[in-house]
């Protein structure tokens, strides 16, 4: 649980949060970098977050019969995918996934986006994902987003926004707590990755929170 009283805590409680203040908070959390990784910038040179720089590739991919355009990268697309992906299968995991979930997650990953992808586009993954998931199942599915996933930092990532969306509520339950660790053994992120990654949303948050009140 996040320590009684943090800013955190408190944001993240849809009871004294509205919906939109909500989202905006997690999406802003999403698109900054992960600690450690850049180190401490000004705000005018911040780092990109992976999901940032993927987001971007897949919102600007070409239509099936267009030009592929000059730099375009095909793997940041399948990345962008697995990012979605995987905090979709924690979304997931209790079983429940009702329309106002949906609506949320959705809304969650277009604001996360910074505009680079559009609804549209993210709804349609989403529907990809939903149908992918009920004929395969959440061990296969895992299996399948984790083999195109190479690099650590990009596993590590993956993991990390699967984190912020198990903590949009007011803390990881075990299901969701059990799928996140699959996903770091499938990856050989080593023991304690998941509290890792986890411990990184929260101080993400509760710094976010603190900032905006």
């Amino acid at each position: 649980m996040l320590p009684a009283g943090s800013g955190a805590q408190e944001t993240m409680k849809g009871a004294s949060m509205p919906n939109d203040a909500r989202i905006h908070l997690l999406a802003r959390v999403a698109r900054s970098a992960a600690s450690g990784t850049s180190g401490p910038a000004p705000d005018s040179v911040k780092p990109l977050s992976i999901l940032s720089l993927a987001a971007t590739a897949y919102g600007s991919r070409p239509s099936e019969d267009a030009t592929v355009p000059t730099g375009f990268d095909p793997l940041a697309v399948v990345l962008f995918e697995a990012i979605v992906e995987g905090a979709f299968l924690v979304a997931n995991s209790d079983g429940v996934f009702d329309p106002e979930e949906r609506k949320i997650f959705e809304t969650v990953v277009v604001a996360a986006c910074g505009g680079a992808v559009s609804s549209h586009q993210i709804a349609a993954l989403v529907g990809d994902l939903t149908d992918q998931l009920a004929e395969d199942g959440l061990d296969r599915r895992i299996e399948a987003m984790t083999g195109v996933v190479t690099r650590k930092d990009h596993a590590q990532e993956v993991l990390r926004i699967a984190g912020l969306v198990a903590l949009s509520s007011e803390d990881v339950s075990a299901v969701e707590r059990a799928t996140l660790e699959k996903l770091a053994s499938r990856w050989g992120l080593g023991e304690g990755a998941v509290d890792a990654a986890l411990y990184d949303v929260r101080g993400a948050l509760a710094a976010a929170a603190q900032a905006t009140a």
